[in-house]
């Protein structure tokens, strides 16, 4: 550690002699040409009891009115997801799933909710590859009912306001079923991801939806009614989800699934036998912290926690925030922990090694010996964590679509949510109002090689490996300190590990952090932020042997902070998001 310590010390100052200062703390705002996200610096928002943060501000609104009404963290982030559903149906809703991380504040436990969509039970290994043995192009697999996995949203809400909620369960739905029914206006985002989707319009029921006959995709500022998701979620407030998983919508969604072209297996039996599952939360320490994430079938908690595992034996704190060696070291430390997280994490069931084995001190500290200090690893292996371990890599491709939202109560309890119907409009296949997700992508479209089988394969009622990390960070003295969690396919988890190092190391105010150029590898290229204060720094970067690719990386992080006696909160500045509090 001392050793790591000297040669850290010696290359800052090669980092001054080199000319890679930190960034200039001026022109912070990046401009993003040709995306439909934007970029809108949003400053944070303190309040004593209570903050939630959502991806729009119908969300938060509804998130806050449920707050006001005594109502716990769990039953605004149900009601915020829905009403998230309603006006931000591009990302999530019940026709997808999610996971959710929920802290007690009575018994300072924390609970990791897996919503994960499943495989239909007909599927088998097969699923996308072509006659000819070949797998098929994404979007061939993506496009149509193949894709489609059992819901697992409003499940989980279910089981979840069992638990934790504190307000009747129909309460939760009027925001939603209000806007639903009244209409809201086409958000700049949701008409631009319409305008750049080449597959919406070819499913009918998306097109009356979306589109006006005589001149395309809604235009911005227009009134979307949805009267059929109103009744859908007017029916499962009033009758609960049984209403949805069974009987006549149920049976809408099965037949949207298996209709042609390009038709899946699913079965009223899949989404009958469907159930949320509560697992233990993956947590380690970090510095004088503690870090909880989800256990697979995300993979973003623990690869979020290989990432800190690798870069704790950096004094980063040492480090300017904004240098190209802080950026270098992170991203060495995302080429290692994306090379296990590609070969070793799937299905909790088909896992041929356990998350601790793979966030194991030891472990950790023996890869992280990798990481050079004046050189980049380009392309990292898997680790051995075992003596008879095969490594076998699947990437999939995770779309930067979903959404994510924080919300700490009055009580002191907290719940980080993140869900998702993929990519953006999932499937394309909308059902009474809501679309269908497209998660089974999210599985490797083939089994395997002659090593073996990856355990990230698909299989009948298997859940498919996923980057969502919501988060919860905890003080020395185990006092809820954070709430965070970003959507972005697989570069959430570089976005959520960038946060926790803001927070920890350099204790930058949530504000600032979420203004910075993002910077990652995903064990691939040096990914940099296409931004003036990102191109600046991917040119000191190549200074560490980087070869940078500028990259739009549409984050939507959503932080809530302790700061003295009150909760600070912040959305993402790149997409629509926003905080409230009292």
């Amino acid at each position: 550690m001392k050793t790591t310590m000297l040669r850290v010390s010696v290359c800052l100052l090669v980092c001054v002699i080199a000319n890679v200062a930190p960034l200039p703390a001026a022109a912070h705002t990046p401009a993003i040409t040709g995306s439909a996200f934007g970029f809108d610096p949003k400053p944070a928002v303190q309040a004593p009891h209570a903050v939630a943060v959502t991806a729009n501000r119908h969300a938060t609104d509804a998130a806050i009115a449920i707050l006001r009404q005594g109502g716990a963290a769990v039953d605004a982030a149900i009601a915020a997801a829905l009403v998230l559903n309603v006006v931000e149906p591009q990302f999530s809703g019940i026709g997808g799933g999610g996971f959710l991380l929920h802290f007690d504040a009575r018994t300072a436990r924390v609970a990791a909710w897996d919503g994960r969509e499943t495989a239909p039970m007909a599927v088998d290994e097969r699923l996308f590859l072509k006659s000819d043995g070949e797998k098929m192009a994404f979007y061939d697999a993506v496009v149509g009912g193949r894709s489609v996995g059992v819901p697992g949203l409003l499940r989980l809400f279910e089981q979840v306001h069992a638990r934790h909620g504190k307000l009747k369960w129909a309460t939760l739905f009027a925001p939603a079923i209000r806007l639903a029914g009244e209409g809201f206006p086409v958000s700049p985002l949701l008409h631009g991801l319409m305008v750049r989707d080449r597959y919406l319009a070819q499913d009918p029921a998306s097109r009356a939806l979306f589109f006006n006959a005589a001149v395309g995709p809604l235009a911005v500022g227009t009134t979307l009614h949805n009267p059929e998701l109103a009744a859908i979620l007017q029916q499962v407030a009033e009758e609960g989800v049984d209403a949805f998983y069974r009987g006549a919508i149920a049976r809408d969604i099965v037949a949207a699934a298996n209709a042609s072209p390009n038709p899946g297996k699913l079965s009223l039996d899949d989404l009958a036998a469907y159930r949320a599952i509560e697992r233990t939360p993956l947590c380690a320490s970090y510095r004088a912290h503690r870090v909880c994430g989800m256990p697979p079938p995300s993979s973003g908690g623990a690869t979020v926690l290989a990432m800190l595992g690798l870069l704790e034996r950096f004094r980063l704190a040492d480090i300017p925030s904004d240098s190209a060696f802080a950026a270098h070291l992170f991203s060495e430390a995302g080429r290692l922990a994306f090379a296990d997280r590609d070969a070793w994490y799937g299905d909790p069931d088909a896992m041929m090694v356990r998350p601790e084995r793979l966030l194991d001190r030891d472990y950790l500290g023996r890869r992280a010996e990798q990481i050079r200090l004046s050189g980049s690893i380009g392309r990292a292996a898997p680790g051995m964590p075992t003596p008879a371990a095969q490594a076998i890599t699947w990437r999939s491709a995770e779309l930067p679509a979903t959404t994510h939202l924080s919300i700490v109560d009055a009580y002191g309890n907290a719940v980080s949510l993140t869900a998702s119907i993929e990519d953006a409009f999932g499937s394309r296949r909308l059902v009474r109002g809501f679309l269908l997700n497209n998660q089974l992508t999210d599985f490797s479209f083939t089994p395997g090689d002659e090593r073996g089988a990856h355990p990230n394969r698909v299989g009948p009622g298997k859940r498919p490996r996923s980057s969502m990390a919501p988060t919860l960070v905890f003080d020395r003295t185990g006092r809820l300190f954070a709430v965070a969690g970003s959507p972005g396919g697989s570069q959430i988890i570089n976005y959520v590990a960038e946060s926790l190092v803001g927070l920890i190391d350099w204790k930058l105010p949530p504000d600032r952090l979420l203004i910075r150029p993002h910077v990652g590898s995903r064990n691939g290229p040096t990914e940099v932020e296409d931004s003036a204060d990102g191109r600046a720094l991917a040119a000191r970067l190549t200074a560490f042997g980087h070869e940078p690719v500028m990259r739009e990386l549409p984050s939507g992080a959503g932080v809530i902070v302790r700061e003295g006696a009150v909760w600070s909160g912040v959305a993402d500045p790149r997409r629509e998001g926003t905080a409230a509090g009292y």
